[in-house]
């Protein structure tokens, strides 16, 4: 994807003036996205996210639906504030190995955290990659980006919920067993790590361009476990895979903008504020997402969604779409990967057709929610 990109600047079917345009606006998101990502990782090779769901098992008083619905609070937090992909890949192992622990089904927990990590991701520009650059368009601050959306981000989290408390009731019931302790191998180096993190998360919603307490964050983690921890330094921890993508990705759907894409789409996509018009643009993102991947469904159709309101449906669409294919989202296959490190398969027949139903109840609701929530006629 990286060398359609590339060739696309080289052989001149993007231009230079568009080219240059477009690294100002995504230099600072792919900044954030290598910077949060090594803050994730860091923090969790410090046992953050251990430690965290050790307290949970704690909370959880032996109950299962208790713990379930701990986990559900942790996927969400850990998805509004630290983004889908932190979900998918750090916090999906340590909660399916506390499942497995506690001798209850995992799949319950695991469906959780993907489900969420796609659908609870609507709330703040930091949640998803997408967001970000809706963000940008928009030119607003981090909770003018929330008022905006805050009523398809409920939704997005509530309807799926329920729907896996349908699915998976006979398995949340009952009781479960002490879990076993986790020892901390570097106890300054955890509360150094946890206080970082409690630092950076009012940052990112301060208004600062986020990527400048992002790599405060990661340079100064990066310094400490340079003392305390060299050794866990390495360079698969940067995201070389969402960077190749984009990489390719933002320069190839600008060249095809820069010929006319946009006006092919407008038709099938509309124009309008209405209920209707709304529902197209979502259900045309969800599709595109499913069909390809949801950041080059938000790239193509950003510039037909003229006004904030066609934005926030958009990112209904691409945020809370990509639950039926494996591809829709990268956090998906993230997901997957890490489930087959830990021996868990997941059947993608049944994945696809319980996605395909929660999207199908949960997308019109979230883009009536937006319709309603802002005062559209």
């Amino acid at each position: 994807m990286m060398l359609a990109g590339t060739l696309c600047l080289v052989s001149g079917f993007l231009p230079w003036p568009a080219f240059l345009k477009l690294a100002g606006r995504t230099i600072p998101v792919l900044s954030f996205v290598v910077a949060m990502t090594l803050v994730t990782e860091l923090v969790d090779d410090a046992g953050l996210f251990r430690v965290v769901t050790g307290r949970i098992a704690s909370l959880g008083r032996g109950r299962v639906f208790l713990l379930w619905l701990l986990v559900i609070a942790l996927a969400t937090v850990s998805t509004v504030f630290l983004s889908l992909d932190t979900t998918a890949v750090l916090v999906t192992p340590v909660v399916v190995l506390l499942a497995v622990h506690a001798k209850i089904p995992p799949l319950p927990f695991a469906l959780t955290t993907v489900w969420l990590a796609n659908t609870a991701s609507l709330l703040l520009p930091v949640s998803n990659l997408t967001n970000l650059l809706a963000q940008d368009r928009l030119a607003l601050r981090p909770m003018e980006f929330a008022v905006l959306l805050w009523a398809p981000a409920l939704v997005g989290v509530l309807v799926p919920v329920v729907l896996l408390w349908l699915a998976f009731r006979k398995n949340l019931r009952g009781r479960y067993g002490p879990q076993p302790a986790h020892h901390v191998r570097d106890r300054p180096l955890l509360y150094v790590s946890g206080g970082t993190v409690v630092v950076l998360l009012p940052a990112l919603v301060s208004g600062i361009p986020v990527a400048f307490p992002a790599m405060a964050a990661a340079l100064f983690l990066l310094v400490v476990f340079l003392w305390r921890r060299p050794s866990t330094l390495r360079w698969s921890m940067v995201p070389w895979r969402p960077l190749m993508l984009a990489s390719g990705l933002f320069p190839l759907m600008e060249a095809l903008h820069s010929h006319g894409l946009a006006q092919v789409l407008t038709p099938v996509a509309g124009s309008g504020d209405g209920l209707g018009d709304l529902l197209r643009l979502a259900a045309l993102g969800a599709g595109a997402a499913n069909a390809a991947n949801n950041l080059p469904a938000y790239l193509a159709m950003e510039p037909v969604a003229g006004s904030p309101v066609r934005l926030a449906a958009l990112l209904v669409g691409v945020n809370l779409g990509p639950l039926v294919s494996p591809w829709a989202s990268l956090a998906t296959l993230l997901w997957h990967e890490r489930l087959q490190t830990l021996n868990l398969r997941v059947r993608w027949g049944g994945f696809a057709v319980a996605g395909l139903a929660a999207v199908v109840l949960t997308l019109p609701l979230a883009v009536l929610a937006l319709w309603l929530s802002n005062g559209m006629p």
